[in-house]
């Protein structure tokens, strides 16, 4: 049966009793490619649909999804979630109080793409991982080693509410990541190169292609062989788009969401109050704010509220929490378009969606020239960040800087702080701007499709090696 917005309507019209309901039918294609050292590692393509159903009732939640699309399946489905929000109320105490009023999406949502994914095969598709693998490990004779992957998601999405929405979505993700491995008698060392986006095979591969990502994660992986290992200290460093991109995400942005908000994080209570240099502007958008393809690009999010730009820090002062329907309620303020989930058998949570620092003025060069003793750090790896917004990150290249020069390069840098008390000491934004983590994935309970990145940043934290 074909599923449309006027079906998820017809189902909705069987309940009754409950404060609010939601349909939410999602299709799903996704391709994966693998390759390491020469071998497949993977090679698969999924297709699953189906819909899920979310009341409340008396104060509660009930969800409860299916596969089959029936109306008759959809129905029961349907008053599944009813009993199991019923179950729920009868042992909450703290009953939800209702949902914040907005003027919810209808109409039909397509995010831009250049050069359909779907007109690329997937022969096509294999014949870059093969080809990109291998020559990256042909460009230098310490790369002994390479991998690399292409993965895209193709969504269809209907969203219908009780109160209103009706909304019907097409997105497209692709990403492709290489690593390169060098080594040294006993001594091994990878850098990678990663790119993800909303969009298509053009949007993909506009800032650089394969081939070019293959020769620099190589000739990284290589001069990483020969760097020397830093010195722990307190000092001034500049961070590249994608390292402001992971503390934005990782040690601001979830922080501020909502429900962390209230289960008590460092920002609890602190909306209208400065918390970082007034030359910090931070965003959490839906859109591609500056420049196009952010790989969590979302123009509708799962409650069917359009999502749009959201200031969290304005020239250093707190301004706002990110928001599902039923948190925005609680603080007296309007949804911001974050209520999402990755599967249709998902419940919708409070996800970011494209998290970033807006640009200031600096040129980078000018940045350097005025450092006396600091560090250049690029490329983000991964690291870990608390509810206290304490951080550690790693840091695929580090330069030293010294008298305004950029010096040596270093290996195995980490970067850590307390997000708040890193973020008053930014002194320098530059005019450049990236997003630089869209091959990644957000992981909070369920997988996320998110972006991140800003210009060069200034500031000063901890320095220190990979233990």
């Amino acid at each position: 049966m074909r599923i449309t917005i006027d079906l998820l309507q017809k189902a909705l019209q069987n309940i009754s009793q409950v404060s609010y309901a939601e349909a939410r039918y999602h299709h799903r294609i996704r391709n994966e490619i693998s390759v390491g050292n020469g071998a497949v590692e993977e090679a698969k393509s999924t297709q699953n649909e189906g819909v899920g159903f979310r009341v409340l009732v008396d104060g509660a939640w009930g969800f409860a999804s299916t596969s089959d699309t029936t109306l008759q399946v959809m129905v029961k489905t349907l008053n599944d979630a009813f009993g199991m929000a019923k179950i729920s109320a009868s042992a909450k105490k703290t009953k939800i109080a209702g949902l914040a009023e907005v003027k919810l999406a209808k109409g039909v949502f397509r995010s831009p793409v250049d050069g359909s994914l779907e007109d690329h095969n997937l022969e096509e598709k294999m014949n870059l991982v093969t080809q990109t693998e291998a020559s990256t490990r042909k460009h230098f004779g310490t790369v002994k080693s390479a991998a690399c992957t292409y993965r895209e998601l193709i969504d269809h999405k209907l969203i219908a509410t009780i109160d209103g929405a009706a909304a019907e979505i097409f997105d497209s993700k692709p990403e492709f990541r290489i690593t390169a491995v060098a080594s040294r008698n006993s001594e091994r060392i990878s850098a990678s190169e990663t790119v993800g986006v909303t969009g298509g095979w053009n949007d993909l591969f506009r800032k650089d292609s394969a081939e070019d990502m293959s020769r620099k994660a190589a000739e990284t992986a290589k001069n990483l062989l020969e760097a020397k290992e830093p010195k722990g200290e307190r000092a001034t460093v500049i961070l590249d788009s994608g390292m402001v991109g992971l503390i934005a995400h990782e040690a601001i942005g979830h922080t501020v969401e909502a429900d962390f908000v209230l289960s008590g994080s460092i920002v609890n209570g602190k909306r209208g109050t400065q918390i970082a240099s007034e030359l910090v502007t931070l965003v959490d958008s839906g859109y591609s704010d500056n420049v196009g393809g952010a790989a969590g690009v979302l123009l509708v999010d799962d409650e069917g509220v359009p999502a749009h730009k959201t200031v969290v820090i304005e020239k250093g002062f707190l301004r706002s929490y990110l928001h599902n329907r039923e948190t925005a309620a609680e603080f007296g303020v309007a949804p911001t378009g974050n209520a999402r989930a990755f599967e249709y058998s998902d419940e919708p949570l409070i996800r970011m969606r494209n998290t970033y620092v807006e640009p200031g003025d600096y040129s980078t060069e000018e940045m350097i020239r005025e450092v006396k003793h600091g560090y250049l750090l690029k490329g983000p790896r991964s690291g870990q960040a608390d509810a206290n917004g304490e951080f550690m990150f790693g840091a695929q290249e580090a330069y030293l800087v010294e008298k305004g020069e950029v010096k040596d390069l270093l290996k195995g840098v980490t970067i850590s702080g307390r997000a708040l008390d890193v973020l008053k000491t930014v002194d320098a934004l530059g005019r450049d701007f990236a997003y630089d983590i869209g091959a990644g994935y957000c992981g909070k309970k369920q997988l996320a499709k998110v972006d991140g990145g800003g210009p060069h940043l200034r500031c000063k934290a901890l320095i220190g090696g990979v233990q």
